[in-house]
């Protein structure tokens, strides 16, 4: 299954999921799915058959509340049977309304904002000190950068040479209520981020190839820096009425929505 078909599969498994509950945060997880879809089709070294394989690379989501789209993934590469999908929030569940490390795949629980990056770089640190080549990816929501542990975070990786830490940022300028520049401005990220000491790429989020190309720049990147890839998405995308509205932070479709969301998705070019 290429990325694209994976994309699409992922989007569709996601929906259900948050239907079958009236769950939430289905805008935040269709905007990191073409970012999951690439990462599990072309980048990470993972096995499925042996999840705690000492070289795999390790992803963290540190934006937990989308983990329904991330939990489609695992399970559409085969970390654990699709069927259980069903079964997602539900009572005694693994599968969390926020991410869990129960969950086959899963590196770190997350649900408050803030918390991926500082466990990634220490993931990333004892890797360095073990001589591990392995590398460490955190995705993080564009409105998470106002927590201040991440601040610290980032001094930390630049200062000990963090170079097997990439931290993709799923930008797509909403959070909560409004857009990320109205809640708190984080403007500019490169210049922040650079005078960090991080290695910083932009790229199309949603655009596979670029995608693509952008992350094993950043994979084979060893000179000393940590790496940022700022990935420019859509809130909600690939469901019309669902992009680039807030509302699809909290709201979930009913049956007839998403029928045609479904639709939308799978007769997509």
């Amino acid at each position: 299954m290429n990325s694209i078909s994976l994309a699409k599969k992922i989007r569709i498994e996601s929906l259900k999921m948050v239907n079958r509950i009236s769950g939430s945060h289905i805008g935040s997880a269709l905007s990191m799915t073409d970012i999951l879809a690439v990462l599990y089709s072309d980048i990470l070294k993972v096995d499925p058959s042996n999840p705690d394989l000492e070289t795999r690379d390790r992803l963290i989501l540190s934006k937990g509340h989308a983990c329904s789209s991330l939990y489609a993934c695992l399970a559409l590469k085969g970390f654990f049977n699709i069927e259980d999908l069903k079964t997602y929030g539900k009572d005694s569940s693994d599968l969390m309304n926020h991410v869990s490390h129960k969950v086959s795949g899963v590196e770190f629980s997350t649900g408050s904002l803030g918390h991926g990056l500082p466990f990634g770089l220490g993931k990333a640190n004892s890797l360095k000190v073990k001589k591990n080549m392995s590398q460490v990816y955190v995705i993080m929501g564009d409105g998470e950068l106002s927590e201040g542990s991440n601040f610290e975070a980032m001094l930390f990786a630049a200062h000990h040479n963090l170079d097997n830490l990439n931290l993709i940022i799923d930008y797509n300028n909403l959070q909560s209520l409004t857009t990320v520049s109205e809640t708190l401005n984080i403007l500019p990220i490169k210049d922040k981020f650079i005078a960090f000491g991080w290695e910083y790429y932009e790229c199309d989020g949603h655009n596979h190839s670029d995608l693509k190309l952008t992350f094993n720049k950043s994979h084979n990147s060893r000179n000393g820096k940590p790496k940022i890839i700022v990935a420019n998405t859509i809130k909600g995308k690939g469901v019309s009425y669902m992009e680039n509205k807030v509302e699809w932070h909290y709201k979930s479709p009913d049956e007839t929505l998403l029928r045609k969301a479904i639709n939308e998705i799978e007769n997509a070019k």
